[in-house]
Parts: C-alpha cells; sequence; structure tokens
C-alpha cells in the first residue's frame, strides 16, 4: 500500500517536472524569439541609418560634384600651367613695360593711357585701310578672321590637354581652310562670278563651287575618324565640337561681314565703327562716372559706361552716316567688271529724301517759325537701328566672352595689343553686330541683283541664252522701249 501511493507521487513528481520542463522550454523559445525580433529590428533600423547617411553623403557629394563642375578642368595645376604657358595674358607684359615707362602714374590711370595709345593706333590703321579699298578690308577680315580661330582653338588645346593628339592641329586647320573655300568663294561667285566664268581655268571651279566644298569637308571628316584613337575619343571628339562652334562662330560670321561689305563699303564702315565708338565710350564714361555694376560677368562694366556708351554711338552713327552718303566710294555696291572700275548712280537709300514732321512737331516748329519738313538720306534713318543694336544688343557679344574666358580662368585671348588683350577681345561684338547687319539688309533693303541674274544667265546653254534673250526682247518691245 506504501508502494502504490510512493509511486503515485513518483508520478505526479515526473508529471510535474514535466510541466516545469515545457514552460521552461516555452519561456526560452519566447525569449529567443523576442530576442531574435529584438535584434532584427535594430539591424534594420541600423541599416536604414546607414542607407540614410549613404544617400546624404552621396547627395553632398553629387552637391559637391555639380559646383566644381566648371572648375574641375581649371583646378587642375597642370592645366592652368598649359593656359599660361600657351595663352599668355596681357597684364603680363604690360605690367613690366607700363612700370618702367610710366613710373609716376598710379597703376589705374597707366592702364587708361596704354588702352587710349593703341586704341587711336588701331583708329587709325583701320582708317588707312579704308583708304586703300575694299580689297585691303576682305584682306584684313581674313586676317582678323584667322587670328580669332586661332585664339579660341588654343584653349581648347590646352584645357582637353591634347597636344600629344595625333593629326588635331592639322585636322582644325584643315576645316578652317575648307570652310574660307567655301563661305569665300561664295561670295566671289555671287559678285564676280561673270567675270571669273571667262576663262576657261576658272569656269568649272565657279559651276561646281559646292561640289568641292563638300568633298573638301568629307576629306576632313574622314581624317577625323581615321585619326581617333581609343583612349582619347571623348577628348577628340570634345575638340572636334570645339573646332566646329569656333568656325560657327568666327568663319560664318566674317562670311557675313563679307557679305555686307559687297553691298557696299558704308555697309561694313558704319556698322564697325558704331561697335568701336560704343565700347571707346562706354570704357570712358565707366572709367570716369562708373559707380553701379551692370553684370556679374564682367564686373568693371557699369550701367554709367553702357548708357554713356549708348548715347555717343547714336549721336556717332546719325553724324558718320550722313557724311559718307555723300560719297559714291562708300555706297556704291562692289560689282567689278572687266576694267576693274567702280562707280554706280546711288540707289534712293541714298538720295536726300523731304520727310514731313509729325503732326504735333509740325504745329511747334510753325509757332517758331520753321519748315514742316526736313531733308534726310533715308540710310541715315536706318543707321539709327543699327546704332541701338550696336550699343543695346551688341556688348552682349563681349558679355558672351567675358562668360567664356571666366569659365577657364583666362583674362584675355592674348596679349597681341598691350591694354586690350587679344584680336578676339576687339571683335567678339563685331560678330554679332555682322550677322544682325546681314539680317537687316536682306529684310528690310536689300533688292533683286542683276550681277547674280547675269551670272546665272551667262552659265545658261547657248540656246537657253538665246531663248531668253528672244523673251527679253519681246517684252520690252511690248512695252514700247524698243
Amino acid at each position: 500500500m506504501l508502494q502504490s501511493e510512493m509511486r503515485k507521487e513518483n508520478a505526479v513528481d515526473k508529471e510535474w517536472k514535466k510541466e516545469q520542463g515545457q514552460e521552461k522550454l516555452r519561456f526560452r523559445t519566447r525569449s529567443t524569439l523576442n530576442t531574435f525580433r529584438t535584434r532584427s529590428d535594430l539591424t534594420s533600423q541600423a541599416h536604414d541609418v546607414k542607407e540614410t547617411t549613404k544617400q546624404t553623403t552621396g547627395t553632398k557629394r553629387f552637391s559637391k560634384r555639380i559646383e566644381s563642375e566648371d572648375e574641375k578642368l581649371t583646378n587642375d595645376k597642370n592645366i592652368t600651367e598649359q593656359l599660361v604657358k600657351y595663352l599668355p595674358q596681357s597684364s603680363e607684359k604690360t605690367t613690366r613695360k607700363l612700370n618702367s615707362l610710366l613710373p609716376f602714374l598710379p597703376s589705374r590711370w597707366k592702364n587708361w593711357v596704354v588702352r587710349g595709345i593703341f586704341s587711336v593706333l588701331m583708329i587709325l590703321f583701320f582708317g588707312v585701310i579704308i583708304w586703300i579699298g575694299p580689297l585691303a578690308l576682305m584682306f584684313t577680315t581674313l586676317l582678323v578672321q584667322v587670328k580669332c580661330f586661332q585664339e579660341i582653338i588654343s584653349v581648347g588645346y590646352s584645357v582637353y590637354r591634347t597636344h600629344d593628339l595625333p593629326w588635331f592641329r592639322s585636322l582644325s586647320w584643315y576645316f578652317l581652310i575648307a570652310s574660307n573655300y567655301f563661305f569665300y568663294g561664295e561670295n566671289m561667285v555671287d559678285s564676280f562670278g561673270v567675270l571669273l566664268s571667262r576663262g576657261d581655268f576658272m569656269r568649272p571651279l565657279v559651276t561646281y563651287h559646292r561640289f568641292i566644298s563638300f568633298s573638301l569637308y568629307i576629306i576632313g571628316f574622314i581624317w577625323f575618324v581615321l585619326s581617333l584613337v581609343k583612349k582619347y575619343y571623348m577628348k577628340q571628339f570634345s575638340l572636334f565640337a570645339w573646332t566646329h562652334v569656333t568656325l560657327l562662330i568666327v568663319v560664318t560670321q566674317s562670311y557675313l561681314i563679307m557679305q555686307n561689305l559687297f553691298e557696299g563699303m558704308i555697309w561694313f564702315i558704319v556698322p564697325v565703327s558704331m561697335i568701336i565708338c560704343n565700347d571707346l565710350f562706354a570704357y570712358v564714361f565707366g572709367f570716369f562716372f562708373g559707380k553701379t555694376p551692370l553684370i556679374k560677368l564682367s564686373p568693371k562694366k557699369t550701367w554709367e559706361g553702357f548708357i554713356g556708351g549708348a548715347f555717343a554711338t547714336i549721336i556717332f552713327g546719325l553724324v558718320v552716316s550722313h557724311l559718307m552718303c555723300h560719297f559714291n566710294y562708300f555706297v556704291c555696291p562692289i560689282e567689278i567688271d572687266e576694267k576693274l572700275t567702280r562707280d554706280c548712280t546711288p540707289s534712293a537709300l541714298f538720295q536726300p529724301t523731304e520727310y514731313s514732321l509729325p503732326m504735333l512737331l509740325q504745329g511747334i516748329f510753325d509757332l517758331l517759325g520753321l519748315p514742316k519738313t526736313v531733308i534726310l538720306y533715308p540710310f541715315v534713318l536706318h543707321s539709327l537701328s543699327l546704332s541701338l543694336f550696336s550699343s543695346i544688343i551688341g556688348p552682349f557679344g563681349g558679355f558672351f566672352a567675358s562668360g567664356f574666358k571666366r569659365a577657364f580662368k583666362l583674362k584675355d585671348f592674348g596679349d597681341i595689343i598691350p591694354g586690350h588683350g587679344g584680336i578676339m577681345d576687339r571683335f567678339d561684338c563685331q560678330f554679332l553686330m555682322a550677322t544682325f547687319v546681314n539680317v537687316y539688309i536682306h529684310s528690310f533693303i536689300r533688292a533683286p541683283s542683276l550681277q547674280k541674274l547675269l551670272q546665272q544667265v551667262h552659265n545658261w546653254k547657248a540656246d537657253e541664252q538665246l531663248e531668253f534673250f528672244n523673251a527679253l526682247k519681246d517684252s520690252l518691245i511690248a512695252k514700247g522701249l524698243l
């Protein structure tokens, strides 16, 4: 009996211990799960913090990279040394010479004197070129274009460190030659086509000028593709684009300058003189009266100089235009015949014309006993448009050049003109002006050209020329002119 009770107690104890063991196991399991979940949550939170930190750091790095993108190239010491080596700045030579020649003047006035002296010399040189004639102006335009191309393309060579790239210098100049052959040839064909076509040697060059020009460009394009080097692909394509943009800015604009010149020297001289006048008087007014900054790209430009230069340019344009309209030498289109003479009867644009004053002014003039009409050359009125553009929009060509130089931490494009810099520094506004004048002529001035019509007729076959002659003769007889 006692044994039976002991067995029962032992069984109860075993059952109780078993339940206690299972309870401990469940508790340990729950604890383990809770620990795992806690660790998992902490790990997840840490991962989130880490990812957030990475994103923040990446964003900061990306932002910093964007902010320094413009300075990435020019911050490199080697590139800066190359820019100084291949693009000497005007200040380098000017400072040394000024200290020796003008030791008694402050630095600000030294620069003013040097700029003034060389401005006068350039104006005198421009006057001599005008006196020599249109051929001298064409040749000077070509020289200026080549020098501007050299200054801009040299910046690309230095920045991209491509002095050792195969054939690339030769390719750049080859594209310049091919572009000039096309554009200058177009001008020659338009203006001297009849004269040039009379020779057996020149006739094919005139007839197939555009095909020859395209063939020259294709040769350069293939040459570029064959010159590509694997480790320099990016640099080579960058400079290929650089070259073409430079050609667009320089060569095409000089082509438009030449077209303007063929319309008459007055269309070349007056716009160029307006830009020179605006640049000169903006500097003078800004030097003496400038206090209010105009634009961040050019910190030295002021509103006082901008307004003073505009006012002086308008007055200058009216006076010069009126004076030049008196001379056939300036107003006659350049259309050279076999005798190489150039004379014409000035068009209505350059003939004195009587204009009625506005009604308000007529009343005032009537009270004062003055005439109600005024006699002007129509070109003088057109010069107002040219002077407004040269003084308001023209300076933005200079601002564009300033931004370009600041992008590469340059002061000037060169040092060929003491106190001024390079040729491109003096002609940055001229190119923009040339485009406007060309557009203005074709939009408001130009009439059908007899020279171009004769050129087309001269290139026809004999039977086509005869048919055209008979048709024109019949038309003139019907009108009673023959």
